[in-house]
């Protein structure tokens, strides 16, 4: 995504990856013949995901890329269930032990240290901004999931899917020519590359799997496998991008991770023993 914004603006390489996404899990199903026209008991879950797991999120994290570095911004985008920890006691009725509270002290430990005064511009605007793009971005995946979780699905996750990236990316293209205007992209091979990912594979392929992990397990457990995803954003921004890694990064990211897996390990073991 880091890459794609030099040669598409932030909100119409949102879009673009998005309708991609979406073209890709249309064809897929009607090759298959499953291609389902979304009923009304359907149009809730569909509208939720479609607004808060992908349309404003992903024109939250596009954006928030042009002050944020890619593996700082992997470390804010995947503090997920530090926010659902509470969302979940809230909504769904889950418990917070100690464990669990200990785990969201951490977390929230390792965001203060990643906004250490000693470390962090705060006179920079555009850091401020897109910093709490990020953590916005996580808020609503966040709210996504819990919503995942309380809906009694009747239909396989997949065949909501290309409605709900349809939805997204309709938001997002209105979105993108209310703020940018007509895009501008700079076609080269190179883009043609980024989009090849980020569409069948980063958006079509990704937003179908965590959507169907999240039905699955507890919603505290779900984001346990997205720990990688930081690192591999720090280690592959740092070979890549030549972003450093920084100790208050390093720091910050282990005391999430940590922080991840006591909110999220006990509703995990739960998981496994059904």
């Amino acid at each position: 995504m880091k890459m794609g914004l030099a040669y598409l603006s932030p909100l119409w390489f949102a879009a673009t990856r998005m309708g991609l996404g979406a073209l890709c899990l249309f064809a897929l199903l009607a090759m298959q013949g499953r291609l389902l026209w979304p009923g009304r008991r359907e149009l809730g879950i569909l509208i939720a995901v479609g607004v808060f797991q992908i349309g404003l999120p992903t024109g939250l994290i596009h954006t928030g890329l042009l002050s944020v570095e890619a593996g700082r911004s992997a470390i804010l985008v995947f503090t997920i269930p530090l926010w659902v920890a509470p969302m979940a006691v809230l909504v769904l009725g889950e418990r917070m032990g100690a464990t669990k509270l200990v785990g969201l002290v951490l977390g929230l430990s390792g965001i203060a240290v990643l906004f250490n005064p000693l470390t962090f511009p705060f006179g920079d605007r555009g850091a401020l901004v897109g910093n709490a793009f990020m953590l916005g971005a996580s808020l609503s995946f966040a709210v996504a999931l819990v919503i995942i979780r309380r809906h009694p699905w009747t239909v396989p996750t997949i065949r909501l899917m290309p409605w709900q990236m349809l939805l997204g990316t309709l938001i997002l293209v209105v979105a993108a020519a209310a703020i940018e205007g007509v895009p501008r992209p700079r076609w080269s091979p190179a883009l043609y590359a980024i989009m090849a990912y980020n569409g069948p594979i980063a958006s079509a392929f990704c937003f179908w799997a965590f959507v169907t992990v999240s039905r699955s397990l507890p919603a505290m457990s779900t984001a346990l496998g997205s720990l990688g995803v930081p690192v591999v954003g720090i280690v592959s921004a740092a070979m890549i991008l030549g972003e450093g890694f920084g100790v208050a990064k390093i720091v910050g990211l282990v005391l999430i991770s940590l922080g991840v897996v006591a909110v999220s390990a006990l509703d995990l073991g739960r998981a496994r023993t059904r």
